[in-house]
């Protein structure tokens, strides 16, 4: 794996995750699968709106079963390295991006939970653009609508969360 297909956790936020999905399998599943078969019983299904709303239900907790399973599994958990100077997932930047100063954090949602940090994943072109920068380069990549953007990163510190 490379570095930008790792999630990088806090052992904290990796706990938390743990927590949600544990309850989620436990509790929700089966909360879920009553809720359907209660709903099922009170007749015709085309046109009974609960039990649309419990199967939509069941697909978003599945869908973050899923999400929160496969982050978990990817996970490097610990503190983010001490910082050489380079940019890495678990990273707070500070840079200029197409003109304009920015701070955020190139790694997890989950992992900044709680703070005021805009959140780029490793895997997103700015994200990806960062990886292996230090303060002081320029770099840029390609927005989804096509247009080039310019990066200068400022400063890189290590996320304490």
């Amino acid at each position: 794996m490379t570095d930008s297909d790792v999630t990088w956790l806090t052992q904290e936020a990796y706990n938390r995750l743990q927590e949600e999905f544990d309850h989620l399998v436990t509790v929700g599943r089966p909360a879920i699968a009553k809720e359907i078969d209660e709903r099922r019983q009170e007749g015709d299904l085309k046109e009974n709106g609960g039990y649309h709303a419990a199967r939509e239900e069941q697909a978003k907790q599945e869908a973050r079963i899923e999400q929160l399973r496969r982050i978990l599994r990817d996970a490097t958990v610990g503190e983010a390295s001490a910082s050489d100077g380079t940019i890495a997932s678990g990273t707070v930047v500070t840079a200029e991006v197409a003109g304009r100063e920015m701070r955020f954090l190139v790694g997890s949602r989950e992992v900044a939970e709680g703070t005021d940090l805009d959140v780029f994943s490793a895997q997103s072109p700015l994200g990806a653009a960062l990886l292996g920068k230090a303060p002081g380069d320029t770099t840029s990549y390609e927005a989804p609508n096509g247009r080039e953007i310019t990066v200068t990163v400022k400063s890189a510190e290590p996320f304490v969360g």
